[in-house]
This record gives C-alpha cells, structure tokens and sequence, in this order.
C-alpha cells in the first residue's frame, strides 16, 4: 500500500503529469459521462455516429465560448451573444443570397465584431456593469433583426450550407481555435488579458491602458460571435428574429463552455478545455434526451454537473476576494 501512495505521489510530481494533467481529468470527464448515459439507455445513446453529431453541434457553441473567455477572463460578462448571433445570421442569409460564400462569411464576422466594438465602448464610456449594458443593447439588436426582417423567417440558400456538416464546419472551427489559442498565448493582448483579469488595479498602475483592452476584448468576443454565426446559419439553415429577450437562451450554452476554459487555464488548456466542455454537455443533453427526461429536469442535473465539474477543478485560494 505504501509503495502505491508513493508511486502516485511520484508520478503527480513528474513533469509530463502535470503538463497533460488537465487532458487526463477531461478525457475522465468525457469517459464518465459517456459511460453512465451509454449504461441507463445503451440502445439508444452514445453509438459512433451520434458522437460525431453530438461534436458537430458542440463546435458552434466552443466558437462562441472563445470569444466569450476574453472577457469572462477579465470578471466582466457579454449577455446581448444571442441576439449578436440571431442578427448576424440573419445578415449572413441576406448577403448569401446576394454575393455568395463572401457575404455569407464577411457580412456576420463584420456584424458580430461591429457589435464587440459597440458594447465594449458603451461599457467603458457608460461605467456600469457590462451586465447591465449587454442586456440593455441586446434588447436593441432584437429590435433591429424585427425591423430587417418585418419578423419572416429567414432560409440561407441550400446552395451556401457547406458550413454546416463534416468537413467544412470542422476547418472553420479548428481555424477559430487556432486563432483564439494564438492571441492567448503569443500577443500583447492575451498578457494584458490575463493581467487585468488577475488585477485590474495593479494592472493600471504597470501602464497598461486597462480601457482600451477591455474594449479589444469585446471586439475578439464579437469576431468569434460572428464565425459562430456562420456556422449556426449553416447548420440550422433558417432564422427567426427575436424578441422579449428570447435571445437569451442562446447564450448559456457558449458561457458554459468558457467556464470549463476558466476552470482549466490553469493546465495550460483553456481553448482545449471550452472544447472539450462543450462536447461533455453535448454528451449531457443528448443522454437526457435519449432517456426522455423533461427538460426542467435535464436543465437542473446539467447545472449542477456544471457547478461540481469547476469546484473539483477549482483550488479556492484562502482569502482571496470571490467575484
């Protein structure tokens, strides 16, 4: 017994264990819940072509959970994402009819990051809580994609769908996580990121121009808002505008994705991690629906499973501030 405690205790002080220690507990988390729905409905549930159906729609949401830790990260949060995905989709299937992939493509990243922009100028100019000032213009974006549309629903050309299915939509997001995982790690802007989400204070007194990086963040959050756009449009091939706040369940799923990215940064994978994350509440979702649970049901269980996954990835540190 003791020369097991001891093997254990020297394999977590090796330094490959903890470089891959973030992938090991992810992996244990994709296997769990993979396992425990595949043994209560093993018919129904968890086969290899469900699995790729279940990663192909957790790719749009690990897009939009991206854009979304750039300022998660920070301590501030961005609740108008779906009303910025329900305006740019519309625009996308508008401008696809018009100009083809171009305007499929450009015409909602171009939306997506304009409204970035917007809200993190208002959020600096405004100085209340980027809750509040998200909330408030997503309540303006709906507005706008009811006044584009006279309130018909929009269909993207089936002609312009390739974003939707294997392999186009598997490129775009794997070009989406490239791009995101490079700016954490290799830009100004990813260390600025970091030092204004540790401390914001300390963080302005070193020189850094805590404003005009908060508004950058923003800005990435709508660039990503945007290529999740595309991919939504294609794989859904038609949008409603909305209204009455409705938008707002389509930003739940992105944020609980980046929570995973937060619980997990400190491995070294928090991209890897939003990945990952979604694909384990994908697993989730769909274990519920094949066992037939109500979805009040399904949506309690996955919010404490959310709530148990980051605490036991989350080390408290003692009298640290809790925001």
């Amino acid at each position: 017994m003791h020369s097991v405690v001891a093997s254990m205790q020297k394999l977590k002080r090796s330094k490959t264990f903890v470089k891959y220690e973030g992938i090991l507990i992810l992996l244990l988390l994709v296997l769990l819940c993979w396992g425990v729905f595949k043994i209560l409905v093993p018919n129904k549930f968890g086969a290899p072509g469900q699995l790729v159906s279940y990663l192909q729609s957790s790719l749009i949401y690990a897009v939009g959970g991206c854009g979304l830790y750039y300022i998660v990260v920070m301590g501030l949060f961005d609740f108008s994402i779906g009303a910025n995905v329900v305006l740019s989709s519309i625009l996308a299937c508008v401008f696809a009819s018009q100009f083809g992939y171009i305007g499929l493509i450009v015409a909602p990243v171009i939306c997506g990051t304009l409204i970035g922009l917007l809200n993190g100028v208002v959020y600096v100019k405004l100085h209340i809580p980027s809750m509040i000032v998200t909330v408030g213009l997503a309540l303006i974006y709906e507005s706008l994609s009811v006044f584009a549309t006279q309130g018909q629903e929009q269909i993207l050309n089936a002609q312009y769908a390739v974003f939707g299915s294997y392999p186009a939509n598997l490129i775009l997001a794997l070009l989406a996580f490239f791009l995101c995982s490079f700016i954490i790690q290799y830009t100004k802007v990813g260390t600025y990121t970091y030092a204004i989400g540790s401390n914001e204070f300390v963080a302005k007194n070193m020189g850094v121009n805590v404003n005009r990086y908060k508004v950058v963040a923003f800005v990435l959050c709508g660039f990503f808002v945007g290529i999740m756009s595309v991919l939504t449009i294609s794989y859904g091939s038609s949008m409603t505008a909305a209204s009455n706040m409705s938008s707002m369940v389509r930003n739940f799923t992105p944020l609980m994705g980046t929570f995973f990215g937060l619980a997990f940064k400190k491995y070294g994978h928090p991209v890897l991690a939003i990945v990952v994350g979604e694909f384990i509440i994908s697993l989730i979702f769909n274990g519920f629906v094949a066992i037939g649970a109500p979805s009040t049901i399904q949506n309690v269980v996955t919010g404490a499973a959310l709530l148990l996954i980051v605490m036991a990835t989350t080390k408290p540190v003692k009298g640290a501030v809790v925001k």
